[in-house]
């Protein structure tokens, strides 16, 4: 694989041929996640498409006019034009795949495919997961010498990336940015020497044989399993939701609320998360109006009362939302009065929800012991009742949700593996 600079962009990428090329930069994780995938698929493919990478800290005058904002970031290109849609940060081997695929006849593409060979891979520990819990499991797994490897379809840090700020969390005076303390978190863990596997597709899930495969083709085997899964956001279920995820609907005010400023949004919810969540909003937007299904607000006292003296937020009570457009760039939301049953229509510049979080327990099937909500029992040592298998932060069974249970979860079962396997 060749490393190329702006100076040869025309002469290597434009008038290439086929080409895929890497922008990657240096402390970058999402880069060092994709570089064996990247190294592993040119060989795979080199014979019809070259690979490139370029360093974009010193690239930055070609970065910019290519409008690459982001490390990594994959362009494809073919016959000087480039094709295919642009990939960055946590890349999945499978979506290289089919940007690959799409640059080549289907037949040469079943051709390659046939060559890739199942492997397998042993650990004494596997965790599946790398928010706050795995990776503190993670970390003491290392420390205690247990050969471990951490698995996420995403890149580590779990919800904790996406949090704008992190005030509760000891041993540090000054509010912490949700996405250095989870980046500090995984680099602890990375360093102690637990391998990591993310922004991979898992295939199968087999706790009982104890496997895990990934990417379709690498099967990984362990003594024990840790599950570290965490929750995803509720949907309202009100029509047109899912389509407009992410082109007006968001579920993340860390990741989105700058793109409102000075605009107007409507929040769904009224517990803790939507009342914080909306505090970081009015920071941009000029006007909040939250839709909530209850009387009054859920969440603590403290934050209620501080959000109710702000100028920008108003509440419409026992309302819930039924239906979302997007008309001329405006969304449009529904939403139903539950005592009249009476309609009403909300124009907005865009939609954040905060209606609570589910278990990601969808790999597992139905052998799991869960509680009424879905949320995986666990013993005093984080066991389930499955042997070997244990469960550890928000996706299991608990009164409290936060990043010191999900740590303390963490560490108590990777202090149980531990003495067993010794």
């Amino acid at each position: 694989m060749k490393e190329i600079t702006a100076a040869e962009f025309e002469s290597e990428v434009i008038n290439g041929g086929k080409v895929v090329l890497d922008f990657y930069s240096s402390e970058c994780p999402p880069c060092e996640a994709l570089a064996p995938k990247f190294d592993g698929l040119s060989k795979l493919y080199d014979e019809d498409i070259k690979f490139l990478k370029i360093f974009r800290q010193n690239n930055r005058e070609l970065a910019n006019s290519l409008n690459v904002m982001s490390s990594p970031t994959l362009l494809f290109y073919d016959n000087k034009m480039e094709v295919a849609n642009r990939l960055s940060g946590g890349i999945k081997r499978s979506e290289i795949i089919y940007n690959l695929d799409s640059m080549i006849p289907e037949s040469k593409a079943k051709a390659i495919k046939a060559q890739i060979k199942p492997s397998i891979s042993e650990y004494e520990t596997l965790i599946l997961g790398a928010g706050p819990a795995g990776l503190t499991a993670g970390l003491y797994l290392c420390q205690a010498k247990v050969n471990t490897c951490l698995i996420d379809v995403a890149l580590p840090g779990g919800q904790v990336t996406n949090t704008h700020q992190v005030s509760n969390y000891p041993g540090f005076i000054e509010p912490q940015p949700g996405y250095m303390l989870s980046h500090n978190m995984s680099e602890q863990t990375k360093l102690c020497g637990t391998i990591y596997k993310v922004a991979v597709d898992v295939t199968k899930v087999d706790l009982d044989e104890k496997k895990v495969i990934i990417d379709e083709f690498e099967t990984i085997q362990a003594k024990k399993i840790v599950i570290a899964t965490g929750t995803s956001p509720n949907l309202t279920g009100a029509k047109g939701e899912i389509e407009l995820k992410g082109q007006g609907i968001s579920y993340c005010a860390t990741c989105d609320a700058k793109y409102f400023v000075d605009l107007e949004v409507v929040v769904i919810g009224g517990g803790n998360s939507a009342v914080e969540e909306t505090e970081f909003i009015s920071r941009f937007a000029s006007k909040i109006t939250m839709v909530h299904q209850f009387d009054k607000l859920t969440a603590n006292k403290q934050a209620i009362d501080k959000l109710l003296t702000n100028p920008k937020v108003s509440v419409i009570y026992e309302n819930e939302p039924r239906k979302f457009e997007k008309i001329d760039g405006k969304m449009q939301i529904e939403i139903e009065n539950l005592k009249t049953n009476e309609r009403n229509t909300l124009i907005s510049d865009g939609v954040f929800i905060f209606i609570g979080m589910k278990p990601n327990t969808a790999l597992f099937g139905d052998k799991l012991k869960v509680d009424n909500w879905g949320y995986i029992v666990t013993d005093e040592d984080m066991k389930t009742n499955i042997p070997d298998i244990y469960a550890v932060g928000d996706i299991t069974a608990k009164k409290y949700r936060q990043i010191t249970t999900a740590v303390a979860d963490g560490t108590i079962a990777a202090i149980a593996i531990a003495k067993e396997l010794n």
